[in-house]
């Protein structure tokens, strides 16, 4: 937990309201998502019980499963689940638009929309990842056929349920993850699991929070006191009654998906929220040009190099998606300034037609000089980056402290190079900058920080960062298993 996370928390116990730690939302929330709420039978791995889907408010669709233990009606609500699902996902694979590539010298093509899905909380995405599992194999004949619908639905659930495990991807997100990025309640995040008492601490404060807490079931999970007492009977019955119970059930988690939805919508929208989404529309356009030249089912387990690639892009998205968010979120910037990896400052110089002739040719390289409060914690040669500009560098040449109390500033403690009884309260950062300011010797309009400008200069970088190199998959070392089998 963060530092100013952790103050937000003390502040909500302290008020009894959950606290923001977001100025923007830093998701995408679709126009039209789809709800789903999947629920399963306790004690039974991965066995459908029921789901509330559907992508209008005032008409869910429920999907019951009288008898979870019966083969045959668990891949019949499978069929009814893909009647659902599939027909939603495909009303978006329609209308193209075509995307420059190769620096404008060639072009592809993308859906101009994807499709969404929210489910209320991580258990919900990991139900679909295994249900997705347990179908996407499935045949449709020989020896116990299962509808031709069955398997597709696999693969399009394993679709999205790897794309849960993106960071900053949301063709599947989950409602009680996305709240709690952008609020912090009194209770502990074991408690905020539980998605209508994190909503009610975000709604109505922490007294509603309590009157939560056995609230209506979110799902997969079911109560095992309604297992016991009201589900047993009447699956025992066979009672046609029970689509009626797990209507009632699952409805106000329904109502709050769209409650949460409301909450999240509410919120500017972050500047690289899209940039994301974007990618996303990719990832989906993608996949289901994959689907409709009939690809086969992932695999069951990734190989050596496969498993070895999708880490190294996941830990690029963790990376990328964690500097997009401080870029469009000063609250967020604002942890990096107290662990020293950014710090805010005045331009008090600024020399915009410096060159440097030192090398084969003239470059433009201007410079300029910023005072800063806070303590600076980078050496000399660190090249850092400015939100406001994130395509230029900042390389330090130097780091200057001030010895002399500015009025009104906070005293500090003596620094290495100020003389015996002098303070530190201020530093002057001598910075040359690079990118982003045209291709000429003259710097483009506003491309260079003017005298008087606030800046905010940090470490973290949208840069592109190549991955390693990794071996052709016919080249997997033993300790790896070996080269892929020859089918």
């Amino acid at each position: 937990m963060s530092t100013l996370t952790a103050l937000a928390r003390a502040e909500a116990v302290m008020t009894g309201r959950a606290q923001p730690i977001a100025t923007v939302r830093h998701l995408h929330v679709h126009r039209r998502p789809m709800v789903l709420i999947p629920l399963a039978m306790a004690g039974e791995a991965n066995a459908p019980l029921a789901a509330m889907a559907g992508d209008d408010r005032e008409k869910p669709q429920l999907l019951v499963v009288t008898q979870p233990r019966n083969r045959d009606e668990r891949f019949a609500f499978a069929d009814r689940l893909a009647g659902v699902l599939i027909r939603y996902v495909d009303s978006f694979a329609t209308v193209t638009e075509a995307v420059a590539v190769d620096r404008g010298k060639d072009v592809r093509y993308r859906y101009v929309d994807a499709p969404q899905i929210w489910v209320p909380n991580p258990g919900g995405v990991d139900f679909l990842r295994l249900f997705g599992r347990s179908t996407r194999f499935r045949s449709v004949d020989g020896e116990h056929p299962v509808p031709a619908s069955v398997p597709l639905l696999g693969r399009w659930l394993t679709f999205f349920a790897n794309s849960a495990e993106v960071p900053g991807s949301v063709l599947l997100a989950n409602a009680v993850q996305a709240l709690g990025l952008h609020w912090a309640t009194g209770q502990s995040g074991a408690e905020d699991a539980q998605f209508g008492a994190l909503l009610a601490w975000i709604t109505d404060g922490a007294a509603a929070a309590r009157d939560q807490e056995n609230g209506p079931v979110a799902g997969p999970a079911t109560d095992p006191e309604f297992d016991n007492h009201v589900l047993a009977p009447l699956i025992e019955r066979n009672d046609p009654a029970i689509a009626g119970v797990l209507h009632e059930l699952l409805l106000p988690t329904w109502d709050r998906m769209w409650r949460a939805l409301d909450l999240l919508r509410a919120m500017p929208e972050g500047s690289r929220v899209a940039s994301r989404w974007d990618s996303d529309r990719d990832a989906y356009s993608a996949f289901a040009q994959y689907v409709q030249e009939g690809g086969a089912p992932q695999p069951r387990r990734d190989g050596a190099v496969a498993a070895a690639a999708r880490l190294q892009r996941l830990e690029s998205a963790a990376t990328r998606y964690a500097v997009q968010r401080a870029f469009d979120d000063p609250l967020v910037l604002a942890e990096y300034r107290l662990s020293g990896a950014a710090f805010a400052g005045t331009v008090t110089l600024a020399k915009a037609d410096r060159i440097d002739d030192s090398g084969k040719r003239p470059v433009l390289r201007p410079r300029i000089m910023v005072r800063t409060a806070e303590v600076v914690r980078v050496e000399p040669g660190t090249s850092l980056t400015s939100p406001a500009r994130p395509s230029q560098k900042a390389r330090v040449v130097s780091v200057t402290p001030v010895g002399s109390p500015a009025p009104g500033a906070a005293v500090g403690s003596p620094a290495p190079g100020v003389s015996e009884g002098s303070v530190v309260t201020e530093f002057d950062v001598l910075l040359e900058l690079s990118g982003g300011m045209g291709r000429k010797l003259v710097a483009e309009p506003g491309s260079v920080p003017e005298v008087g400008e606030r800046l905010i200069l940090t470490t973290l970088s949208e840069a592109y960062r190549p991955g390693g190199a990794l071996p052709d998959p016919t080249e997997t070392p033993w300790t790896h298993g070996g080269p892929p089998a020859v089918l």
